[in-house]
């Protein structure tokens, strides 16, 4: 397992910016708003062939009662409970802050190695400014500008990483990832929650409490997944400029970047058209689905076709999903809420799925002589091969006499008879048309 190094601070020291300093790459979410890093956030860092895992942290206000402080404050306890060395990252502009000394009292008391890291030291003159730091006491202030990656960075990866001890990583191809979307409120976070069987991402009623795409890697069933929750994906006339854009544009990357997205409706408001609008981005990322309908113990007067009325109406407002497999879950009650691994285990297997030329002619001729396509202006399309060329999505292309005379309704006519054929339940069918020569 890999060591784990927590960054912990009060609000706008630069804790992100750091951490994107580590990882070469803007993963964190940078905003001038104070808290805007409100979950515990992971990620892997190499240096000098030493691989660790760095948690970013909400900014820490000691004895703020806000209910989200609180709760930024609870996640940065709970990852100083899992780290194995502490970064302790204070504001070397702004000097010594009196949230500073509290802080400092709270992490002498985990007896975990705690560096004291002065940030913001980007006049290469400011150095001696980490010396009022030495009131903390809590060790050696160690100045750095993260924004450059400048002073002292170099030296504080040697010292946290000496005693770490190489290790090799699983690959990547044997982990599933899945994306948790939808829009805010439908209870992306407690499923999460519930899935990690831990309070591992903040809940709470406020609309747009996950910011930033959470990974959070668990084994079910001996198979490795890593769970990825995002932020609620809202229209765009409602999307402020700013940390909220940044954080949906994050939710439709995660979407991009995983294997499975599991979009979650809630099942008390219905069926809206931002969830269209986001299981649209699902499908055309070509990533497998599954339909999470959450909130199913809140529904009163359940009879027995209630779960039949409700895929009705799924089917009517969203009918190019019929191909997603759905699932009706409580995250609070955890009903049903190891579905989304055996479905995903499903759907995974679907979007890999790879059928043989010979087969796939064979379902594809008899589809053509059973409803052939109509004429258009005395030409007929004829289908000469069809083959496979690749998977997540299945993705196929049809050679034929002229392309112009596929047409998207017989498009549509040749995916359903495949699924009807191979399944492919849960993924995208992609489907092309060629035109090959009379002389080929």
């Amino acid at each position: 397992m890999k060591p784990v190094v927590a960054i912990v601070g009060r609000p706008n020291v630069g804790k992100s910016t750091f951490v994107n300093r580590l990882i070469g790459a803007r993963n964190s979410i940078v905003d001038d708003q104070p808290g805007v890093t409100r979950d515990r956030i992971y990620f892997d860092v190499e240096w000098q062939n030493k691989v660790f895992t760095v948690i970013d942290t909400g900014g820490i206000i000691p004895g703020d009662e806000d209910d989200i402080m609180l709760s930024i404050f609870d996640q940065a306890k709970i990852a100083c409970e899992e780290a194995d060395k502490i970064i302790f990252l204070v504001d070397g502009k702004e000097g010594v802050n009196p949230v500073d000394y509290d802080i400092a009292n709270i992490l002498r008391q985990t007896k975990k190695p705690v560096y004291l890291v002065v940030n913001k030291l980007d006049n290469p003159n400011s150095q001696y400014m980490t010396s009022d730091f030495y009131s903390l006491a809590i060790g050696e202030p160690i100045g750095i500008s993260a924004l450059h990656g400048s002073g002292g960075v170099g030296d504080l990866l040697e010292i946290i990483t000496e005693d770490f001890i190489q290790e090799e990583t699983q690959e990547e191809d044997d982990i599933i990832k899945i994306a948790i979307v939808g829009r805010p409120n439908a209870g992306k976070s407690s499923i999460v929650n519930a899935l990690l069987n831990e309070n591992r991402v903040i809940v709470s009623d406020v609309s747009g409490t996950t910011r930033d795409s959470i990974d959070s890697k668990l084994k079910y069933k001996d198979k490795d997944f890593i769970i990825v929750d995002t932020a609620g994906i809202r229209k765009k006339a409602k999307v402020d400029w700013g940390v909220e854009k940044f954080a949906v544009d994050r939710a439709i990357r995660s979407i991009r970047d995983c294997d499975v997205a599991v979009l979650v409706i809630d099942a008390t408001q219905g069926i809206s058209d931002q969830d269209k609008k986001i299981s649209s981005i699902v499908t055309e990322a070509g990533k497998g689905l599954i339909v999470a309908i959450n909130k199913w113990d809140l529904i009163e007067d359940k009879k027995s076709n209630t779960i039949n009325q409700f895929d009705k109406n799924l089917s009517k407002e969203i009918p190019f999903l019929d191909f997603a497999p759905k699932i009706y879950i409580s995250a609070v009650t955890k009903q049903r809420i190891n579905q989304i691994f055996d479905k995903t285990l499903d759907v995974y297997e679907q979007c890999r799925k790879r059928v043989s030329t010979g087969l796939l002619n064979k379902i594809i001729s008899e589809a053509y002589m059973l409803n052939p396509p109509q004429s258009v202006k005395n030409k007929r399309l004829k289908i000469l091969y069809t083959t496979q060329i690749k998977v997540q999505p299945p993705t196929f292309v049809i050679f034929a006499n002229n392309a112009d005379l596929l047409k998207d309704h017989y498009k549509r006519y040749l995916e359903n008879k495949l699924r009807e054929a191979f399944g492919f339940f849960g993924t995208p069918i992609r489907l092309s048309v060629r035109e090959r020569s009379s002389k080929v």
